[in-house]
């Protein structure tokens, strides 16, 4: 199909989507960005965030919570430190996620700290962002 590009979401633990798509909505560590068909190459690190895809059979979410994103014309491969579905099933796990970001947070100093606090604001973002 014209103007589509395939995308390709893989976490440490499984695959979860393998779809044709017109745009990809990327939480990106600098900003966000949308790839779409013909895009020019482009790797970029991920911020925990709503990632979204629209395409020929519909839209989906999922909730990322770090990553990377290689971006190509022909289509966008996410590889995500932990990713969900962005669906209520999946508030738990990623509430697990920030308990852990924030004990990790409590034992740091200096820069790594607010690297640490960083992460814990962006879980809390995403989990908001969720609703």
């Amino acid at each position: 199909m014209a103007n589509t590009l395939q995308f390709d979401l893989v976490s440490p633990e499984r695959s979860l989507a393998s779809l044709e798509v017109t745009e990809v909505q990327i939480p990106g560590a600098d900003g966000d960005m949308t790839a779409m068909a013909d895009h020019a190459p482009t790797i970029t690190t991920l911020r925990p965030g709503i990632l979204r895809v629209n395409g020929p059979s519909g839209s989906e979410a999922y909730a990322v919570t770090g990553g990377f994103a290689e971006i190509g014309p022909k289509g966008t491969t996410v590889l995500a430190e932990r990713a969900y579905p962005a669906a209520a099933e999946s508030r738990e796990a990623l509430e697990a996620h920030l308990e852990e970001a924030r004990a990790k947070a409590t034992g740091v100093e200096g820069e790594h700290k607010d690297v640490a606090e960083k992460l814990v604001a962006d879980i809390v973002k995403l989990l908001e962002d969720m609703v």
